[in-house]
């Protein structure tokens, strides 16, 4: 049903299909020239692109708006994943039937059979001689024969020949590339060179950092063959044009005051923002596109609704810290434990922009129990395996990120900041055994 609401002509949309979070592209969606814009423009300079940016800013939304499902192949990294399953997921994806050879490689690994699958049947291959006649026979023209391919998954060699084989033409999504082991990230950077250099095929690589050479730090030979789209970034314009793209799908106003706090408050955080529209709807009672426009009169402020999106995800802020301040393993030193202690004493604004080595090591030397003589290499070292850490202990999403280009260490969750502001920062230190 559709009609004329508020000015606007529109159809009648659910709340739910507007504002929060949606496993496809929000109906408000907002297209941000210097993302959305150099997106679509490194998508035709045949270069592998990186997509990233902090936790629920649209990263997976971007990717979707700008391609169409037609255009590529999703992976979707796991985090005990090494370079050997990697590939067998996107010989999967690509339409092969993989099966584990008898046969290894030199580095005495497993190879794999790549075969022909239904799907690649329908593009017109034949996994035998007599398939290939048969569909001849039945005026099948466009048939080849495909012999099962044996191939060294590490290798990526083998598998730019086994895609090309195929004619495979469609990028290759690789996301939440940031849960991988770090081995695997740092030989999947060597891969990606090699790829660049033997095929026409690109890569996709979308993950949660806030460092824009992250894979060129990893292998310094991709330098000039990636490009880097950082998705972080929301204007308080931007944000606003979410807001109220969304009143005119819902024919509803949020009063001027709510909007500007919600903006002002989320500390540029679109998923708080969207996630607080929608609540807000609901305590309204808007749950589908208003019959009349209709003002949404809120007996409560936008702050309370972003604590409410926040209070949420505490029992996992909390874990997080316990978590990581554990380690990889008891440890004499305690690094980790004693890195939140930055963390957690710093200043929001210092949190938001990232907190340099230079603070962070002039802060453990005063409180951690070594003193002056707390080792650089240590503090440099825990910093370093920071993704590592979050990974082995299946922190989801991230929290933390550390630029090792740039030395900073980065909130990659917006709404950590937000919950570590309404917490008793001495009773959090108190817990984690960090005395002021």
């Amino acid at each position: 049903m559709a009609g004329v609401y508020g000015g606007y002509w529109v159809s009648k949309q659910k709340t739910d299909d507007v504002y929060g979070v949606s496993r496809d592209i929000p109906l408000n969606y907002v297209v941000r020239e210097n993302v959305d814009g150099k997106l679509i423009n490194d998508l035709t300079l045949d270069k592998h692109v990186i997509i990233y940016g902090s936790s629920k800013q649209g990263k997976t939304s971007l990717r979707k708006h700008c391609l169409d499902e037609d255009d590529y192949i999703l992976v979707q990294c796991q985090n005990r994943w090494g370079l050997e399953k990697l590939a067998d997921a996107i010989l999967k994806e690509a339409g092969f039937k993989v099966e584990i050879s008898e046969q290894r490689t030199v580095e005495n690994k497993q190879k794999i059979i790549a075969k022909v699958s239904a799907k690649l049947k329908t593009l017109g291959f034949a996994e035998t001689q007599s398939e290939l006649e048969a569909n001849i026979e039945r005026g099948i023209t466009t048939s080849k024969l495909m012999q099962p391919i044996e191939l060294d998954p590490s290798d990526p060699n083998d598998l730019v020949n086994a895609l090309e084989a195929i004619g495979f033409d469609k990028y290759i999504v690789l996301e939440d590339f940031h849960y991988l082991p770090q081995d695997t990230q740092e030989g999947y950077a060597f891969f990606l060179k090699t790829v660049h250099e033997r095929s026409n095929i690109c890569f996709i690589v979308v993950a949660v950092w806030r460092e824009e050479n992250r894979l060129i730090l990893l292998n310094g030979d991709l330098s000039g063959r990636v490009v880097s789209v950082d998705a972080d970034e929301w204007t308080p314009e931007e944000l606003r044009t979410v807001i109220e793209d969304g009143e005119k799908l819902l024919n509803i106003r949020f009063e001027e005051d709510f909007k500007v706090e919600l903006i002002q408050k989320s500390l540029g955080s679109v998923y708080i923002v969207q996630d607080s529209c929608l609540r807000a709807c609901k305590v309204a009672s808007v749950h589908r596109t208003e019959d009349q426009l209709a003002t949404l009169k809120l007996d409560r402020n936008a702050e309370s609704f972003i604590s409410e999106v926040v209070a949420e995800s505490g029992p996992r802020y909390s874990a997080f810290l316990t978590s990581f301040a554990s380690g990889f393993q008891d440890t004499t030193l305690e690094m980790y434990k004693w890195l939140l202690y930055p963390i957690l004493t710093a200043e929001t604004s210092d949190l938001e922009k990232g907190i340099g080595y230079r603070q962070i090591r002039e802060t453990l030397e005063e409180v951690h129990p070594t003193g002056k003589d707390l080792n650089a290499g240590n503090v440099t070292q825990a910093l370093a395996a920071i993704p590592a850490l979050q990974s082995k202990k299946k922190i989801k999403p991230f929290v933390l990120d550390y630029d090792q280009a740039n030395k900073r260490l980065s909130v990659v969750d917006r709404g950590f900041l937000i919950w570590l502001s309404t917490q008793n920062i001495d009773e959090q230190l108190l817990e984690l055994g960090l005395n002021r």
